[in-house]
């Protein structure tokens, strides 16, 4: 079995696959501070908790955006899993030509979810990430990375909003709001909030698409992509296991090259 997992800078999300079928995910919090044996703890009851035996977790790949998670993942791995873990960045693109200026600054994360949404949806694409940032990625139709762009996410942008207006009341922001004119407070900064940020969105999609000259393929994963895609004009698909998929797809291609190394002796 392969043990996929994707670090971000909110929630980590893993994934356990059996050749090319997942079996399970969860989504856990990352937390920074955790120790190797922490982390065990934790995963070691997500695992049973799904009949998962660790003992048939052969291999793992990592993709993080959060460098304190590198030595803790990296220590679980060689200590409880007993191999050490392979991790993408653009070295391990698996085949796909990363055209940013420096190709050692793209994140882990969209490296992922471009290979996974090529392999896919093979057209010209556009590829969002609703996490704690919301990041837009774009695909030629011959599979390379061209770049992107980074907006703050929903959620942070909401978060400023409610500390830095002391009057306005936290609000929901989990369901669309069935007109913009709100006519309380509530519904106003929930509409504000949703149907803004989907403004956003079509905006920088309709300015990426023009640059591309073409017209791409729509695709948004994430955990706010759902809701946004209801109110988008401009995301044609909601994929959710989209960045596990990408992570399994690039250990696929690796081959022998994704073979981890033994242990270090304790």
């Amino acid at each position: 079995m392969l043990l996929v997992i994707d670090v971000g800078n909110t929630n980590t999300v893993m994934g356990i696959y059996d050749g090319e079928t997942l079996v399970r995910d969860w989504r856990i919090r990352t937390e920074k501070n955790t120790t190797e044996d922490e982390l065990h703890f934790l995963v070691s009851g997500l695992f049973a908790r799904d009949r998962i035996d660790t003992a048939r977790v052969r291999e793992t790949i990592i993709s993080s955006v959060v460098p304190p998670m590198v030595n803790i993942l990296d220590a679980f791995c060689r200590k409880y899993l007993h191999h050490a873990p392979v991790w993408v960045d653009a070295k391990t693109a698996a085949g796909m030509p990363i055209r940013y200026s420096n190709p050692k600054e793209v994140g882990a994360d969209r490296i992922v979810n471009a290979v996974g949404a090529f392999a896919k949806y093979p057209t010209s694409l556009i590829i969002i990430d609703f996490g704690t940032a919301t990041t837009f990625d774009a695909v030629s139709e011959k599979g390379e990375y061209l770049g992107g762009a980074i907006s703050p996410g929903i959620m942070i942008s909401s978060e400023a909003l409610f500390m830095k207006a002391s009057k306005l009341p936290r609000v929901e922001i989990f369901t669309a709001p069935e007109r913009v004119i709100g006519k309380d407070t509530a519904g106003s900064i929930q509409a504000g909030i949703i149907f803004g940020y989907a403004g956003l969105v079509d905006g920088v999609v309709r300015r990426m698409a023009a640059e591309m000259g073409t017209q791409p393929r729509v695709v948004a994963t994430g955990g706010l992509a759902p809701l946004l895609a209801d109110v988008s004009e401009t995301i044609d698909v909601v994929d959710g296991d989209l960045t596990l998929e990408g992570l399994r797809i690039i250990h696929e291609r690796l081959g022998s090259a994704a073979e981890p190394t033994p242990a270090a002796p304790r």
